[in-house]
């Protein structure tokens, strides 16, 4: 087998995260479902923003958030995504590069996906998703030489909200696994999960994901089990490697019949638990992609994971050196 050319290359959602912090009232009175993601239609999604008020705006998207976060390692990467020719999507271009991330694909004539984010007192997210020009990302514009030449390729369960976007997926998939790469998921929301269902059974079922991440409220609407115990079972049933998080409880993994845990590595207050799931899935890939072994790779993913809920936002301060953090942990310093 050709060595990789890249450690990760994922496939997912370009957007632009807007985030502001309001009481539940506010909330209510958006008829917005509190603690989940869900999809708006973009006019919506302008009157919900100028409603926000004054906000940050963050290169987002979930599967972009785990590659921003895996530059950090000094890793080879590639981010296959769609941007609109616009403001929001000169300023993601601008983000790939600031952190070295391979970004293939020109803008179209579309407006840059944007997830408005609203952040609890007691710091849960609810977030409000207008996919833009993400909703436009053909399978034809994925090259399949970036999922050969990746020795992971990471797969964002919110592809498979539209018609192209999902075919585009599953063309990365399937180009990744005729040449032999590992493919992982992530399952992105409860919501996801709920609306396509059927669809991610048959990606397991026909052994195309070799890493399936899932946090446990996802994984019970997978299953269908009524016991994180049963779910765990019911999914390591059907691929290689699964990756569980259960917020304060920690994470498992499950590979066949083997089990291990790890304990929460909290930094503090939960301040936001914006990006939990990225930073978990990033701290566990650098582990993978850095040679690990699978005990350490997921306590890896607890200490991203922990160190991002003690901040607002889904993104790291520029200049934090995660590597050096996990490791400070991983020794007990």
């Amino acid at each position: 087998m050709i060595p990789p050319r890249y450690d990760v290359v994922a496939i997912g959602n370009a957007l632009v995260d807007v985030l502001c912090h309001k009481d539940d009232g506010f909330i209510a009175a958006q008829g917005l479902r509190r603690g989940l993601m869900q999809p708006i239609a973009p006019d919506r999604a302008v009157l919900l923003h100028e409603a926000m008020g004054q906000c940050e705006e963050v290169c987002g998207g979930s599967a972009a958030n785990t590659m921003a976060a895996l530059a950090r390692f000094g890793l080879r990467l590639a981010f296959v995504g769609q941007v609109g020719d616009d403001r929001l999507g000169r300023l993601f271009a601008q983000d790939m590069a600031a952190n070295g991330i391979a970004f293939p694909l020109p803008p179209i004539d579309q407006p840059t996906g944007r997830c408005l984010i609203i952040v609890s007192p007691d710091g849960h997210r609810t977030m409000n998703t207008a996919i833009g020009a993400s909703e436009y990302l053909p399978a034809a514009a994925f090259d399949g030489a970036l999922a050969a030449e990746a020795a992971i390729l990471y797969v964002e369960g919110y592809m498979w909200r539209t018609d192209e976007p999902r075919a585009a997926a599953l063309a990365a998939i399937g180009a990744a696994r005729a040449h032999g790469r590992r493919t992982a998921f992530t399952l992105s929301s409860e919501y996801c999960v709920q609306q396509h269902r059927d669809a991610f059974v048959a990606l397991l079922d026909a052994g195309l994901i070799d890493i399936l991440f899932a946090n446990e409220g996802e994984l019970a609407e997978l299953s269908g089990c009524s016991g994180f115990d049963a779910g765990v079972a019911w999914a390591a049933a059907r691929t290689p490697l699964l990756i569980a998080t259960r917020g304060p409880d920690g994470a498992v993994a499950a590979a066949g019949e083997r089990r291990f845990q790890t304990p929460a590595e909290p930094f503090g207050a939960i301040v936001d638990t914006t990006g939990a799931g990225d930073l978990f899935a990033a701290g566990v890939l650098a582990g993978l992609a850095q040679g690990h072994d699978l005990q350490v790779a997921l306590r890896m993913g607890s200490i991203a994971a922990g160190r991002i809920i003690a901040l607002t936002g889904p993104r790291l301060p520029q200049g934090e050196n995660l590597p050096r953090l996990i490791e400070d942990r991983l020794r007990g310093a």
